[in-house]
């Protein structure tokens, strides 16, 4: 009785146009307090990628606005095993993860149920092909990917699914401009229905393609500033970590948050660029450059 009324409450709180299980704009976190819902930002990066924000100050923040983290660096894991090796009583919910940056361009949101099944996955199918700069695009294209997660204990979303920009980081960018097959959404068990980094019109797309695919919704901030921790949220009437990720396939949680101003997405893409610069020589610039100019004449073909 206790999750019935938590949905109901859910609802109630909810207005038609949100589609029930997405709402955007500002989070409530007094309520999302009292709902007593299992909660967390899905899409967050440390400096062990492209971003100067620290693990122990990414999880202090998450604590102070009541939500968890799925730490999600680009082809690596060091923030997701720090954040877990030093987790102690009374932090926040955490959600093994890593951010798959394929060779053809999407980027792919890997969610596993123990921190050892993150680390075993990434040391026999991420490690081995990542190149001299690891948050670059990986050797190995999307399709790939997903059939190496096909029996892997683990929730698959498609991260910014129309992202970003002028690249072709999202998967259904690359489905839509035909690169990818059309229907590949349905290998995916949700597209993250809202990014931070996204504007509207592409998360409402990223949405009303998971319902025709009939996949899941994952949300998160995509964030690389610490003060983007929790600015979107998956919510989940989940006890633990199983429960939660099971949730979303059953498609038995919700999405809120909202997108950032133009300003702070300059912001943030200036960060994450000098990160880049500060950690990697002029090749590893001349190498990304190149991929993008690759999947550039990809699509024009």
């Amino acid at each position: 009785m206790i999750g019935v009324y938590r949905w109901v409450t859910i609802h109630a709180c909810m207005g038609e146009a949100s589609g029930d299980r997405v709402r955007f704009g500002r989070i409530d976190r007094d309520w999302v307090r009292e709902s007593g819902l299992l909660c967390a930002d899905m899409h967050f990066h440390t400096h062990f990628s492209d971003s100067y924000t620290k693990v122990p100050s990414a999880i202090a923040l998450a604590n102070k606005r009541g939500c968890g983290l799925a730490i999600t660096d680009h082809n690596l894991i060091g923030g997701a095993l720090e954040a877990f090796e030093s987790w102690k009583l009374g932090d926040p919910f955490l959600i093994p993860g890593i951010e798959i940056s394929s060779w053809d361009g999407p980027h792919i949101l890997v969610y596993f149920y123990t921190i050892d099944e993150l680390k075993e996955y990434w040391e026999k199918n991420v490690h081995p092909y990542i190149s001299k700069s690891p948050w670059l695009n990986m050797a190995k294209g999307t399709e790939w990917i997903l059939d190496s997660l096909e029996d892997v204990n683990c929730v698959v979303s498609g991260a910014h699914p129309l992202g970003y920009l002028g690249t072709v980081k999202g998967v259904q960018k690359a489905a839509n401009n035909g690169t990818l097959p059309k229907d590949i959404g349905r290998r995916f068990d949700a597209y993250e229905v809202i990014c931070s980094g996204m504007f509207r019109g592409e998360n409402v797309k990223a949405w009303k393609k998971a319902d025709e695919f009939g996949i899941g919704y994952t949300g998160g901030s995509d964030g690389h500033l610490l003060s983007e921790v929790g600015s979107v949220i998956t919510l989940s009437d989940a006890n633990d970590l199983d429960e939660f990720l099971d949730n979303i396939v059953k498609h038995r949680n919700m999405v809120m948050g909202k997108e950032k101003m133009i300003y702070k997405k300059a912001i943030m893409g200036m960060a994450s660029v000098s990160r880049f610069i500060t950690a990697y020589p002029l090749s590893s610039i001349e190498e990304k450059v190149g991929r993008i100019v690759h999947t550039h004449s990809k699509n024009r073909c």
